[in-house]
């Protein structure tokens, strides 16, 4: 079975990018000219997303390396919503996009295992986001299933959010930081999905608002790929990422939503293609000048 982390850096090789497009779309903010139905129900409501996104991958494709729909902007208009994420997967696998699901799962073994069979065994999803909460026996079922489907995981570790600061910094009785103590574990649980790129199929969440904790975490996960969510709209900015990245270049995918997929609500645009082909191509540049 190929290695998630693998495929990763060869893709990233070939197309000298490490842009992950997140597919959050928000009704409101989706161009009149997709947004036009009359009836706004669950159903036109999720062909509208399915649409929308399928123009965004079409525009994206040739720049990034994959896409990361949030089921949460899918779930929210129930099972046709839930479908319309699905189809959206498929579509961006036919394209030749690497997935990122962003569910976020984590439970006690048994559900644990049953989310890993949901996700991490169709072809139409590459990978997942991981909440390690419920500790080391609730990460193993996503191991086991993602090791025998060639997939991989994201764990959470410091995320991008102000809030993160309220858990994830907490001191503990050693005095480090309850997200370095979670980075040593994220690296201990990825020894066994390590390829033959030297990097691991079990990776983190690392957010782009950090940088100084980016650093700190890079060097406590070596042989992990960051997922790093935070440029762009949240405030990120290229020589924010840089931190992420091992010395070789690799060891990094960074992900924008907003500042990508609705990038024309700039006033001045007037073709949202264009403008969104614009901020793709912007934000690949701009990586690579600062990683180099």
């Amino acid at each position: 079975m190929d290695n998630f982390a693998d495929r990763l850096v060869e893709v990233i090789r070939k197309k000298q990018s490490c842009v992950i497009v997140g597919l959050d779309p928000r009704l409101d903010l989706i161009p009149e000219s997709i947004r036009s139905a009359k009836s706004l129900d669950a159903s036109s409501i999720a062909q509208i997303l399915l649409s929308f996104n399928k123009a965004i991958i079409d525009i994206v494709a040739d720049y990034a390396v994959g896409v990361k729909p949030q089921s949460a902007f899918y779930e929210q208009y129930g099972w046709w919503g839930v479908k319309s994420f699905w189809e959206t997967c498929a579509y961006a696998r036919e394209k030749g996009l690497i997935t990122i699901a962003d569910v976020k799962r984590g439970d006690v073994p048994s559900t644990a295992e049953a989310y890993a069979k949901a996700y991490l065994e169709p072809k139409d999803i590459d990978a997942i986001t991981v909440n390690p909460f419920l500790g080391s026996d609730s990460i193993q079922p996503f191991v086991k299933v993602a090791k025998e489907n060639g997939k991989g995981i994201f764990i959470l570790v410091k995320t991008s959010n102000a809030g993160s600061k309220d858990f994830q910094d907490k001191i503990l009785n050693d005095g480090k930081k309850f997200y370095t103590f979670l980075a040593g574990q994220v690296a201990l649980w990825g020894k066994e999905l390590v390829g033959k790129s030297s990097y691991s199929s079990l990776g983190a969440v690392v957010g782009a608002t950090f940088p100084e904790e980016s650093r700190a975490l890079r060097s406590l996960m070596p042989e992990q790929f960051f997922l790093v969510p935070g440029y762009g709209a949240q405030g990120g900015k290229a020589e924010d990422i840089k931190a992420s990245f091992n010395k070789d270049g690799l060891g990094a995918v960074i992900n924008a939503s907003r500042s990508v997929i609705h990038a024309y609500q700039d006033p001045n645009r007037k073709d949202w293609k264009d403008a969104v082909r614009d901020a793709v191509m912007k934000m690949k540049q701009d990586i690579q000048n600062h990683i180099r």
